[in-house]
């Protein structure tokens, strides 16, 4: 139907998580209508992407350097770790701004069913910098592979670095959240959280 180069780029947009076989056709013709140097631009940004990005040698974080920006901020309470999932997850606490301390990013999940196991994350890391800390706040996601891995870090440090409080983040109803809309986890999480007013 399209000539090969146009279904190989359709192809590569597919690969995108979240674009369906026309959107990808309507990204692929986009580019084909966009001038030279803007497609180019395009083009060199992903490969720049994939050339200069790494991990931070400290959280794990993606960096351009050896250390990302969180961690070489002094300003910053580094004795206070908030530990997520992925980068992304960084991404979205600190457009709150309410957050002050440094990170520490797993890279996954604990699953048995995806045969990840604590030695594939960034856990002997978190151990090393946690013998630091004060505070140790877990924020994985309220799956069961998030509260897997929850658990088993809560253990983990608390066996490793007793003086150091261990905390998780609060889950629950959603801003607006109706209760019959929301499954037994989340509910269940509210409940256990709930807070006097």
């Amino acid at each position: 139907m399209y000539p090969d180069s146009l279904e190989k780029l359709i192809a590569c947009f597919r690969r995108l998580p979240g674009v369906g076989e026309r959107t990808a056709e309507r990204y692929a013709l986009m580019i084909c209508d966009e001038d030279e140097e803007d497609v180019a631009e395009f083009a060199a940004a992903l490969v720049d992407v994939k050339q200069k990005l790494t991990h931070c040698r400290i959280c794990g974080n993606l960096s351009e350097g050896e250390e990302c920006g969180i961690c070489a901020d002094e300003k910053r309470n580094h004795r206070q770790i908030f530990v997520v999932q992925s980068p992304k997850d960084v991404i979205a606490m600190e457009k709150t701004g309410e957050y002050h301390g440094v990170y520490h990013v797993l890279n996954g999940l604990i699953s048995s069913t995806k045969g990840i196991l604590p030695e594939d994350l960034n856990i002997n890391e978190l151990v090393e910098r946690a013998g630091n800390a004060e505070e140790v706040i877990l924020a994985t996601s309220a799956t069961m592979d998030g509260e897997t891995t929850a658990m088993y870090l809560s253990r983990l440090l608390q066996a490793k670095c007793p003086d150091v409080l261990v905390t998780r983040i609060a889950h629950g109803l959603p801003s607006g959240g109706m209760l019959d809309y929301a499954d037994e986890i989340t509910l269940t999480h509210a409940l256990v959280d709930r807070r006097k007013v």
